[in-house]
């Protein structure tokens, strides 16, 4: 009796114990199951991240404009570069003899055309002269007529008198139309206005600007990234020397599920976590823009789902986040990290796509931007000692003008 009474006693306290169990593992549950509720409906559905993200930057590759050896090299990888700042050189002992040929024979031209309006000067001088001979010409034939009449000269004498101003009047004539070609091969301008002279001045400007080309320089400030460039390499218009990364304008490509795009919206906040610092450091960015296409659509090689057997793939949209240069600066990323971001998406109302036009250029350089007039004043000097001052009143014209090109 005492047997059954402890044997029914061990199982109502381990009824008791499961219970008791039981209680505490769906209360656990309950409780889990509250607080990811509370989550989701206070946090989680107002925000998207994914570990897909990288950081992406722009990649300034630098060339030359013209042909030449590398003699100097002025910036290595990881070195920084200012705007502006040369680094890398070409020989220029070309560029300097070329330079000297247009100057040679824009002195050339120069004379010549200044013999040209002499010889337009000699013919202003004759024509003056044909005028004066015609009227002399003229007014020996009227004393004659008047003397004529009288009989005090002969018939003969008239004759010949009407004669000289025949004579006189055809060499006006052809003096003139000698002048009337000598003014339309010049026209109405100086020596320094002339075409020809205007022609070898251009060969100046652009013998001086290959020479301007052979120092090569940054066009942003930065850090040199890549440098394919050897010293003694003849190099080519076009082949890139260096590669330059602007630090301050690295920004997020983040990869969201398709799934996850609908309520993104252009200027939401996100938070970047990189792995390079870990939880340490958190980046405020806001959305610049989400991509027009898939990662799938822009490859190299696109999938072909009509062809086969198929199945679905989750595609993903690379969206676009801008980073702020302060914390940039003071925690400095790498083009290829590997972050986390996440989009909080409480505010909506912003745009899909931009909804005007940029107004602001991506990026600018004014290093190309040249001013010639360091060339201008030589060729005016070249022309002002070739040619006379009363001649070569266009020396200030001298060219077509610039305000700055791109060299």
């Amino acid at each position: 009796m005492d047997a059954q009474v402890e044997s029914s006693s061990k199982a109502q306290i381990m009824r008791s114990r499961r219970t008791r169990w039981l209680i505490i593992v769906v209360a656990a549950f309950a409780i889990l199951g509250a607080g990811a509720a509370a989550w989701w409906g206070l946090y989680g559905r107002f925000h998207e991240s994914t570990d897909d993200a990288y950081v992406a930057g722009d990649l300034v590759n630098v060339s030359s404009q013209v042909s030449g050896t590398v003699v100097a090299i002025d910036a290595d990888e990881t070195d920084y570069v200012q705007a502006g700042q040369e680094v890398v050189r070409l020989d220029d002992t070309d560029a300097r003899i070329a330079l000297q040929q247009a100057e040679d024979q824009l002195a050339k031209v120069v004379r010549q055309v200044r013999t040209v309006f002499t010889s337009r000067d000699e013919l202003s001088a004759i024509l003056a002269q044909r005028r004066a001979d015609l009227s002399r010409a003229q007014t020996d034939l009227a004393r004659r007529n008047s003397l004529g009449r009288s009989g005090a000269v002969s018939a003969e004498e008239i004759s010949h008198a009407q004669e000289a101003v025949n004579a006189a009047r055809q060499a006006l004539i052809a003096a003139e139309q000698n002048l009337a070609g000598g003014t339309a091969l010049l026209g109405r301008t100086g020596v320094a206005d002339n075409p020809d002279v205007q022609a070898a001045a251009t060969a100046v400007k652009s013998a001086w600007l290959a020479l301007r080309r052979t120092s090569i320089h940054a066009p942003v400030s930065g850090y040199i990234a890549r440098r394919p460039v050897q010293l003694g390499e003849r190099t080519t218009p076009g082949n890139p020397m260096v590669s330059i990364v602007p630090l301050d304008r690295l920004r997020v490509e983040a990869n969201f599920k398709e799934v996850q795009l609908n309520h993104m919206r252009i200027g939401q906040p996100v938070k970047i976590v990189a792995d390079l610092y870990g939880g340490q450091v958190e980046y405020p960015g806001t959305i610049a823009g989400l991509g027009l296409g898939t990662g799938a659509a822009f490859a190299l090689l696109p999938a072909q789902n009509a062809t086969g057997n198929w199945i679905k793939v989750v595609q993903r949209v690379p969206v676009r986040i801008a980073l702020d240069p302060r914390q940039l600066s003071a925690h400095p990323l790498r083009i290829g990290l590997s972050t986390r971001a996440t989009v909080d998406i409480h505010e909506t109302s912003g745009p899909q796509l931009a909804p005007a036009p940029r107004k602001e250029p991506v990026l600018n350089t004014d290093i190309y931007v040249i001013d010639f007039s360091e060339i201008t004043a030589r060729i005016a000097q070249i022309i002002a000692d070739n040619a006379p001052s009363d001649l070569g009143r266009g020396a200030s014209k001298v060219g077509p003008a610039h305000d700055g090109s791109a060299g």
